[in-house]
């Protein structure tokens, strides 16, 4: 199989690569002019130069290709100028998608994200099939990819062999940027976590989110959605498991999300508005904390024999790998 990969010098998608890669796939990876590539350097891949927002770089760059991951985003909890954001995640799925189709590709697969399901505050766990629209979606990035997958979906009832993929919190290696869940790794390891809300999330090794997507494509039902995830857990158990491999303290004292707001808003226009840096905690992260973000695979394993494994190893592997590239001091791991 000839696969084309979009956003293969990202944090998924370079592991959607690996696990192509060792299936024996045929690699083709779009790559922008200016991307950091230092995650596919080592790959036995194509590269072709190109943009989501250039669809005439696009169809050409597929051609002979049966399989599209569209893996690419722009995944930040803050942006200054969203427009940007739009444009990448929306009018781009859609511009690749067209192109895809033009080319003659046989599936799309595209990654979408856990943040585009519905939630609610009582931890019940979230399925595809839970109740969400375009104004349950806190920010732009949820807003933007809420609407990509939507394009996606159209498409696949249009004809499209379209199937989307919702991971949900992937940790793990080669976490270059890092996404904001690595940088709750990288501030932990840094002791820069003083307290914590109380929140939850669903934790899924990285490596069995690519391999969700390779099963996707070979037995996905076209049109259809399916949550990639792992293990539930409170921010603070998430914490206190990083603390029990790294030998760092576990903060012990919980914000109520009230302060944690104000807090978000001083962050914001400090630093995101007058010294134009990112902020550390942003607003609408901690909105989004006021649910937790538990799902279910239950469709994923039951369509494509999906399953992942304890979320440990994952959190060993990335602390370790940030640690040996300079993001945070050497720290000894137990195995």
């Amino acid at each position: 199989m000839k696969a084309f990969v979009t956003g293969a010098t990202g944090f998924v998608g370079t592991h959607v690569a690996r696990a192509l890669l060792a299936a024996g796939a045929e690699l083709r990876l779009l790559v922008r002019r200016h991307s950091d590539t230092r995650s596919v350097d080592d790959l036995a891949a194509d590269r072709v130069l190109g943009d989501l927002l250039q669809p005439g770089s696009l169809s050409g760059a597929m051609a002979g290709c049966e399989a599209v991951f569209h893996v690419a985003a722009d995944y930040r909890l803050w942006v200054r100028d969203p427009e940007s954001m739009y444009r990448c995640n929306v009018e781009g799925t859609r511009a690749l998608i067209r192109a895809a189709r033009s080319a003659g590709v046989r599936r799309i697969i595209v990654t979408s994200s856990v943040a585009t399901i519905g939630f609610t505050r009582n931890g019940a766990l979230a399925t595809e099939s839970s109740p969400v629209s375009l104004a349950d979606m806190v920010g732009h990035y949820k807003r933007s990819k809420f609407m990509a997958e939507q394009s996606a979906l159209q498409a696949a009832r249009e004809g499209a062999d379209v199937v989307v993929v919702n991971p949900t919190t992937p940790v793990g290696e080669r976490d270059i940027k890092p996404t904001p869940t690595g940088r709750i790794i990288v501030d932990f390891l840094k002791r820069k976590f003083p307290a914590y809300v109380d929140t939850g999330l669903n934790l899924v090794d990285v490596g069995d989110v690519a391999r969700g997507h390779l099963l996707a494509f070979e037995k996905g039902k076209t049109g259809e959605r399916y949550i990639l995830g792992g293990e539930n857990l409170t921010l603070k158990q998430l914490l206190d498991r990083l603390a029990a491999f790294t030998g760092l303290p576990s903060p012990r004292v919980r914000v109520p999300i009230a302060l944690a707001l104000a807090a978000a808003v001083f962050d914001t226009a400090v630093n995101g508005y007058l010294l134009h840096r990112e902020p550390r905690a942003t607003v609408d992260s901690v909105r989004m904390a006021r649910k937790k973000m538990w799902a279910s695979s239950a469709r994923a394993g039951r369509d494509l024999g999906f399953c992942s494994a304890p979320v440990d190893d994952a959190l060993r592997r990335a602390v370790t790998w940030f640690t040996a590239n300079g993001y945070a001091p050497s720290r000894r791991i137990p195995h």
